[in-house]
C-alpha cells in the first residue's frame, strides 16, 4: 500500500489504482489517518528536497522506514505537536473573535467621522439630517456620517461655513469652534472662526453662543464677536449682509460704509487696501458688485466717490 500511496502522490497512478486508494482510505478512520500521516511526511520530504548524488532506491527505503516499522503492523501515533499547534490556533481564533465583538460592542454607537476640507473654491455639503452647510474657502469641518444619540454635534475647525439647520427640537444642534460652542434647534446662521476669534451672524430663528461659562442669544440680524485670548463674547447688531458673498458670489452694498466694504474685498481677494481720507472710508455706498474681477470693483469705487486708486507694493490705496 505504500508503494501505491507513493504512486498516487507522484500523480502516477491508474484510474483504478487510484479507486483502490480512495477504497481504501475510507474503509476506515485508521486508514484515513494513516493516510494524512503519510501526505503529512511526503509533503515535507519534498519540500526540504536539495540536489543530491543519493541512491534513488535507498531515499526510497528510508522513506518506508519513517512511514512504518519492518514485520510490524502499522501503529498510528497521534501528531502531538501538530495537534497542540492547532490547539492553540484555535484558541487563538476564539479570542481575536471575542476582541472583535468586544470592539464592535464598544464602538457601534461611534458613526464614522467625515472630514471636509476646502481649498480653492467654495463647497456644499447635506448633511445626514438635512442639515445644509456651505463652506468658504480655505475651511475645514468635521461631522458624523449619520447622527446618533441627543444631539447632532460637528466642528468648524478652522475658516467659515453658513449653516441650514433643519429644525428637530428633540435633537439640537451642536457646532464646536474652539472651545466655545454654538447651539441651534432649526435657523440659519453665518460662523466664521480662526484661532483667534469667531464672529456669529444669524440670519433665522434663535441662536446660543456658549463661551467660559458665558450665554450669548442672537436673534436675525444680530452678532457675536468671541476673542480667544482674552476671553470676551460681545453682542452686537448686524447692518449689512456682505458676510454672504461666497454663497451668492455677490457683494450687496445697502447704504454700506466704504471702510466696511474694503474689510471684506481684503479678505474676499487677500490683498492690503488703504483708504487714505476717513470722510470718503464712512462715505456710504448703495451698489451690488460681482465677486469676479477686483480691478472692476475698485473702478466703480473710484467713479462713484471721485477717488484716485494707487497700486503701491504690497498694498492700494485710495486717495
Amino acid at each position: 500500500m505504500d508503494e501505491l500511496l507513493a504512486k498516487y502522490m507522484l500523480g502516477e497512478a491508474t484510474a483504478a489504482e487510484i479507486e483502490v486508494v480512495d477504497q481504501w482510505v475510507f474503509a476506515s478512520e485508521d486508514n484515513l489517518q494513516y493516510f494524512t500521516h503519510f501526505k503529512l511526511i511526503w509533503e515535507a520530504s519534498r519540500g526540504l528536497k536539495i540536489e543530491s548524488n543519493l541512491d534513488i532506491e535507498e531515499s526510497w527505503a528510508e522513506f518506508k522506514q519513517l512511514t512504518q516499522k519492518k514485520n510490524q503492523p502499522v501503529v498510528m501515533r497521534p501528531l502531538t505537536a501538530y495537534r497542540e499547534w492547532m490547539n492553540i490556533a484555535a484558541v487563538l481564533i476564539a479570542i481575536l473573535g471575542v476582541m472583535g465583538l468586544f470592539y464592535t460592542f464598544l464602538h457601534q454607537g461611534n458613526p464614522k467621522m467625515i472630514t471636509l476640507q476646502t481649498y480653492h473654491s467654495v463647497r456644499v455639503d447635506t448633511l445626514s439630517d438635512g442639515s445644509v452647510i456651505t463652506l468658504n474657502k480655505n475651511s475645514v469641518l468635521s461631522y458624523p456620517e449619520k447622527f446618533k444619540g441627543g444631539t447632532r454635534e460637528i466642528r468648524l475647525a478652522s475658516g467659515e461655513a453658513f449653516f441650514s439647520i433643519a429644525h428637530n427640537r428633540a435633537q439640537p444642534f451642536i457646532i464646536h469652534i474652539n472651545d466655545a460652542i454654538v447651539k441651534v434647534v432649526g435657523t440659519s446662521f453665518n460662523i466664521k472662526n480662526n484661532s483667534s476669534r469667531a464672529e456669529i451672524i444669524v440670519e433665522t430663528g434663535i441662536v446660543q453662543v456658549i463661551h467660559q461659562k458665558v450665554v450669548v442669544r442672537l436673534k436675525p440680524k444680530e452678532k457675536a464677536d468671541i476673542d480667544y485670548h482674552s476671553g470676551k463674547i460681545i453682542k452686537g447688531s448686524n447692518t449689512d449682509i456682505l458676510y454672504n458673498y461666497y454663497r451668492t458670489k455677490e457683494l450687496v452694498a445697502n447704504k454700506t460704509p466704504l471702510w466696511r466694504v474694503v474689510q471684506v474685498i481684503q479678505e474676499i481677494y487677500h490683498v492690503k487696501i488703504v483708504i487714505a481720507d476717513k470722510m470718503v472710508a464712512n462715505r456710504l455706498l448703495t451698489t451690488t458688485f460681482k465677486v469676479d474681477s477686483l480691478d472692476k470693483i475698485l473702478h466703480v469705487i473710484s467713479e462713484t466717490f471721485n477717488v484716485r486708486i494707487v497700486y503701491q507694493p504690497h498694498r492700494i490705496v485710495i486717495l
